[in-house]
């Protein structure tokens, strides 16, 4: 008999196959123009699929950013509205829409770098990874949670309790450093500007010395 951990996870595992399944299908309509034998096979595409090497934390992604990592690059894959309004440092736009477009395979379709797609959750970045790799592209990373975990997770990260273990404190003080890098300021960095004390110098009171008279010689020849 199958214990009840072991079956929950099973349900789990089928939940995520399914789901691969109907994004794969949904995304399958944007490839017009491929050949529906070209790349990879159905059962390496689950295998990839399934594999949690595909993600990558926003606490990794950050330490890339910060430590001008160029072996990576960024492709935000939602609209152009999105993008335009917030994404992260030094990102490339290419909606999902577009991703297949004759400019954009340059950028996804290479061996050099590093591709982390990202949208606001993992819903669209998982789309663009499975036509991506549907095609045999390399290298093709999902950022884990997007844009909100990294709201979450690095811009305002949460504030460990006393009860938590030492590494939690120690992934804080990360976070929270990596937040100030990209711009978020914390109370304590504003140190109140004092006036500077203007001493009032008080004018030395001169006192004139009076000359004394020359008295007349007295007496003559």
């Amino acid at each position: 008999m199958v214990n009840r951990k072991t079956a929950k996870f099973l349900s789990f595992r089928y939940t995520i196959l399914a789901i691969i399944f109907v994004v794969l299908a949904g995304g399958l309509v944007l490839l017009p123009k491929y050949e529906k034998h070209e790349g990879i096979n159905p059962e390496e595409l689950l295998s990839n699929s399934v594999s949690p090497e595909r993600y990558i934390s926003t606490d990794a992604l950050a330490n890339k950013i910060i430590s001008q990592d160029p072996s990576f690059i960024l492709i935000d894959v939602r609209g152009e509205d999105e993008f335009s309004k917030y994404s992260l440092p030094n990102a490339i736009n290419i909606p999902l829409k577009n991703l297949l477009d004759e400019d954009s395979l340059m950028y996804l379709n290479q061996n050099q770098y590093d591709v982390v797609l990202f949208s606001n959750d993992n819903f669209y970045a998982d789309q663009a990874w499975i036509l991506g790799n549907r095609l045999s592209f390399q290298n093709l990373k999902v950022l884990k949670g997007g844009i909100n975990n990294w709201y979450k997770t690095i811009i305002n990260p949460p504030i460990p309790t006393e009860t938590m273990p030492a590494q939690e404190f120690d992934l804080y003080t990360f976070r929270k450093s990596a937040s100030m890098f990209f711009g978020v300021v914390y109370p304590e960095q504003i140190k109140e500007v004092k006036k500077p004390v203007v001493k009032k110098v008080i004018p030395k009171k001169v006192i004139p010395i009076k000359k004394k008279k020359k008295m007349p010689v007295e007496g003559g020849c």
